[in-house]
């Protein structure tokens, strides 16, 4: 699966917020992002400036993650990529997702700048993001506290400029 048309995003619903909780608290998952209680979920979703959106697989439509971004009202357009969690690893989803969110933030809400913070320690997401067009900014140190210690956060972003020409490049 490399292509954004095996996944769709559509909008979450209160109904699915059982699974999106589930997949953020999976072991694997809760080791790279910070759980939300069901209610800062249903904030999110009810909240016009925020897209809260599941990712879902086309061939059977069933849901293999989910995506948050928010400032979708920023005059400045900076949307910022909060969250995306996949559940089902290694299957090219995460890549569509990151594909898809990308061409909603530039084509379809005229965003100027996509931007994100990752932690330093998750090397496969830095690289993904990396092979996406995204740009090192730099670096949150000790931002997050992870327990008894703190994380740093890499700062990475994308423009309009970069994404229109990443997308008028011919495939490699």
């Amino acid at each position: 699966m490399s292509n954004t048309e095996t996944i769709r995003c559509v909008p979450t619903s209160e109904a699915d917020l059982d699974v999106v909780l589930t997949m953020e608290r999976d072991e694997e998952n809760a080791q790279t992002i910070r759980q939300w209680p069901r209610e800062k979920h249903r904030a999110a979703i009810a909240d016009p400036s925020i897209a809260h959106l599941l990712v879902r697989a086309t061939t059977d439509n069933r849901v293999v993650g989910f995506v948050v971004i928010i400032g979708l009202d920023d005059p400045d357009g900076n949307i910022e990529f909060k969250r995306i969690v996949i559940a089902e690893k290694d299957r090219g989803f995460g890549r569509a997702a990151v594909r898809q969110i990308a061409n909603l933030t530039f084509t379809e809400l005229g965003a100027h700048r996509l931007w994100l913070e990752v932690m330093r320690d998750n090397a496969p997401a830095i690289r993904l993001y990396q092979s996406e067009g995204f740009t090192y900014e730099g670096i949150h140190r000790q931002s997050m506290k992870r327990g008894d210690t703190y994380a740093d956060l890499v700062v990475m972003s994308m423009l309009a400029s970069e994404f229109t020409a990443t997308e008028q490049s011919p495939p490699q």
